[in-house]
């Protein structure tokens, strides 16, 4: 709800932005079973990855609130208005960050920039339940021409 008021700035305090999501927009978060919180970012916190882990996990511990990350890689050369982050990483160096993150709070990561998606949780799960699918299908098309050989 808060966030549609906000206004892009150039700061990446995720643990600020966190700690006021998860300590004072969730008051009622007892009341709920389950809720998801989606963190949309162009880059690596300024904050170290260990601590904002540490933090996820404690605030995900006790009910059912689950840290997703969507990572948005930008093609050289954007021009940010002089923004200069505190803290400075390669593409890969910050998917990393967010993946050990998501991964205290039981979350998914997706990253994606204009070329396409370059990894998302969601998708590999619907790829590996379609090699399972493929496995298991292969396995009764064998059971089933074993089973007209034997006839």
């Amino acid at each position: 709800r808060w966030v549609l008021s906000l206004e892009c700035k150039g700061s990446r305090n995720v643990l600020s932005a966190l700690r006021r999501a998860v300590e004072v927009e969730f008051k009622d978060k007892d009341k709920h079973k389950s809720q998801g919180l989606y963190l949309l970012t162009t880059g690596i916190p300024d904050q170290e990855t260990h601590t904002i882990s540490a933090y996820v996990a404690e605030a995900c511990r006790g009910f059912d609130l689950q840290l997703h990350v969507c990572l948005f890689s930008v093609t050289k050369g954007t021009d940010f208005s002089g923004i200069i982050p505190a803290r400075y990483a390669n593409p890969t160096e910050t998917a990393s960050a967010f993946k050990e993150i998501v991964q205290a709070a039981n979350g998914r990561f997706h990253w994606f920039g204009e070329a396409g998606i370059f990894e998302s949780d969601d998708i590999s799960s619907i790829i590996s339940e379609m090699e399972k699918a493929k496995n298991y299908s292969q396995k009764c098309a064998f059971l089933v021409e074993s089973l007209k050989q034997r006839s």
